[in-house]
């Protein structure tokens, strides 16, 4: 990877403050202090097996915040993807043969500007995909008629869209039907993560839905009890369809919502809750792409760890107190020390 730092008073090379920053946020670090903090606390010998250079009789020395902060925020964002993307795929048991072309490979994930929202790259993502006969699901921000008439039109598939209030009128429809006159089609439950779920769902086709190739109406209910406080909540989702009833019975469709969560627990509810990833004030330059390719980097198990892994939040970060010498030693306490 390029530098982007003058070659004259270089004193950390560049692999080794990145080093720095991936062990870090593994550990927990969600800021740039935080990579500092943690680069600072390593001892000598991590320091040494990391890449730092050796100028100090007592061994390596940490970079300082200004470095980190420098370095990261000023860095090539592709070639630092292309390098993580590189490592990786060279550990992942599904790689291509040697010679094949990467690009031949279906894009996994694609980058949204941060003007704009997901909703702009829906095309983009799937055109170079074969959906012909397959099952889409989506949630309620992308069940647009647009998105949904590219889909059965132009890509011949079939789509699962939850419903919500961004589209009123298709929304008051679905919730007026007579679903008391409905019988329940499919019930689970399960329990896990501290709570008892119960899932209900009833199907109904519709033939005047205003929703490109709605074949069937879809009403789940969901009853929700934390097991530790005892307090339930109710949940009424609707959606639609265009599988017929034929094609797919209501215990069918609601497995399919369902499976379409699991990206939501896996990947943004690990971003958004464990990392804080959307509270992160880092916003200079190219360090919040940095740091959300470094989260990738965690995401991923490595060689010989169960994909569980991935699934596992990093460890809160210790609070780093001030030396024995420092001048508020004694003034300052972590919020938990006795007065």
């Amino acid at each position: 990877m390029p530098d982007p730092r003058r070659a004259k008073g270089r004193r950390h090379p560049l692999a080794f403050v990145l080093a720095l920053a991936a062990c870090a946020v593994l550990t927990g670090a969600r800021s740039l202090t935080a990579i500092a903090e943690w680069a600072a606390d390593a001892p000598p010998t991590v320091l040494a097996a990391l890449g730092g250079p050796c100028r100090e009789p007592s061994g390596p020395t940490a970079p300082t915040e200004a470095t980190v902060r420098r370095v990261l925020q000023r860095i090539d964002g592709d070639a630092f993807d292309i390098a993580i993307g590189s490592w990786l795929a060279a550990r992942d048991p599904d790689r291509l043969p040697s010679g094949q072309d990467p690009l031949s490979r279906p894009r996994c994930s694609l980058a949204v500007d941060g003007k704009t929202n997901e909703i702009t790259v829906f095309r983009p993502m799937l055109a170079e995909l074969d959906l012909a006969d397959i099952v889409v699901t989506f949630d309620a921000l992308h069940s647009r008629t647009a998105h949904a008439r590219f889909l059965v039109k132009e890509k011949k598939a079939h789509c699962n869209a939850v419903i919500k209030g961004n589209q009123r009128l298709l929304y008051q429809r679905l919730k007026r039907l007579p679903w008391r006159d409905v019988p329940l089609l499919g019930k689970t439950r399960a329990t896990a993560h501290g709570r008892d779920e119960i899932r209900r769902v009833k199907t109904a086709t519709v033939a005047d839905l205003d929703f490109p190739r709605a074949a069937q109406a879809v009403k789940i209910v969901r009853r929700r009890r934390t097991i530790a406080v005892g307090a339930v909540t109710l949940e009424r989702v609707f959606a639609v369809t265009g599988l017929a009833a034929d094609q797919a019975d209501a215990a069918d469709i609601a497995l399919r919502i369902r499976r379409h969560w699991v990206i939501e627990n896996q990947l943004h509810h690990v971003r958004d809750t464990a990392w804080t990833e959307d509270a992160s004030r880092v916003c200079t330059g190219t360090a919040p792409r940095v740091m959300a390719s470094l989260r990738n980097r965690h995401r991923c198990p490595p060689p010989g760890r169960a994909p569980e892994y991935r699934r596992r939040p990093p460890p809160p970060r210790a609070q780093r107190q001030p030396p024995p010498d420092h001048p508020w030693h004694h003034v300052i306490k972590p919020h938990n020390a006795p007065n």
